[in-house]
């Protein structure tokens, strides 16, 4: 068989090779832990542990800088990383974004915890700024569930109650309802730390760094990049303008 013609019949069958992003579109690649849930329940505190979140925080840093996102958020066990529309990269193949952001969520968190963990990832697509800011309203919304849902959750399990009671005593409550429950047991949730409840976003800035010149013996100053990690987002309204400004190409001295 002509190895040239068995080449191309072999690469004809790479069928999802050719598919990339759209052309002017905002994009949000999301990684989400694998199994997670038992990781971490083997390993950390409940609700909430700090180590995780650092944990957490580190891997969003590693995609932003990798990928050169516009900004990165994370919450739980997942990180949303915004990519604007003149990211070109790999050529804006999807199957290349998809797996090299989960190797390397996987290769950072791995390399900082010391154990191997997995991470799968997808892609999502806006048309414009408002999108983008919709779709991070609504990773914060569902951080703010789970965080309420979680404390209870836990709660509940510490207070001697099982998986399935647990479980069962939170299907139909009300947010009123988890709030008091918790408030019962002496948490205010409104009062528990920002990133518990509203997650960690980070973005690129810009500093002043002053140094010295050795070779004409005077103090200098030069600007540097840097990635902010904000551990205390606001919320709602305030958290869709901060977003919709860090989306403006000079916002936070992003290049």
């Amino acid at each position: 068989m002509n190895g040239n013609e068995l080449e191309a019949r072999m690469r004809a069958r790479e069928w999802f090779h050719s598919l990339t992003l759209l052309p002017g579109a905002w994009t949000v690649i999301r990684v989400d832990g694998r199994s997670f849930s038992r990781y971490t329940e083997q390993r950390f505190d409940k609700p909430f542990d700090q180590r995780f979140s650092t944990l957490m925080t580190g891997t969003a840093r590693s995609l932003l800088e990798e990928f050169g996102g516009r900004y990165a958020y994370t919450e739980s066990d997942e990180i949303s990383v915004v990519l604007p529309p003149a990211f070109d990269l790999f050529g804006r193949e999807v199957e290349k974004l998809v797996s090299l952001s989960a190797s390397v969520a996987a290769a950072a968190f791995t390399h900082a915890a010391g154990e191997p963990v997995h991470f799968d990832s997808r892609v999502w697509l806006g048309n414009g700024v408002e999108d983008v800011v919709d779709y991070l309203s609504w990773r914060q919304a569902d951080a703010a569930r789970c965080a309420l849902n979680g404390w209870c959750y836990w709660t509940l399990r510490k207070d001697g109650r099982s998986q399935r009671e647990a479980t069962k005593l939170l299907e139909r409550a009300s947010i009123a309802d988890k709030n008091e429950l918790l408030f019962r047991h002496g948490v205010n949730f409104n009062e528990l730390p920002a990133w518990q409840r509203r997650g960690i976003g980070m973005w690129w800035e810009t500093y002043d760094h002053h140094g010295h010149d050795p070779i004409r013996d005077v103090d200098v100053t030069t600007r540097r990049r840097r990635v902010h990690v904000e551990p205390d987002l606001p919320m709602k309204d305030d958290y869709r303008r901060l977003v919709e400004h860090l989306m403006n190409p000079g916002a936070g001295g992003h290049v």
